[in-house]
């Protein structure tokens, strides 16, 4: 199932929550880790996002 997420306002605080399906091993394989982080750090720089918790 695909969902899309549209945050109208910039200015806004949001909560983002995610779940992995069959408990794949994101957090056990430094592969994964690896392209979680990048992206986060991505979204840091170019689209401004702030990392709270």
């Amino acid at each position: 199932m695909s969902r899309n997420y549209k945050f109208h306002n910039p200015e806004g605080l949001y909560f983002v929550s995610f779940a992995g399906v069959e408990w794949l091993d994101v957090f056990t394989r430094i592969e994964y880790i690896d392209i979680l982080l990048q992206s986060l750090t991505f979204c840091q720089k170019e689209k401004g996002m702030e990392i709270i918790a």
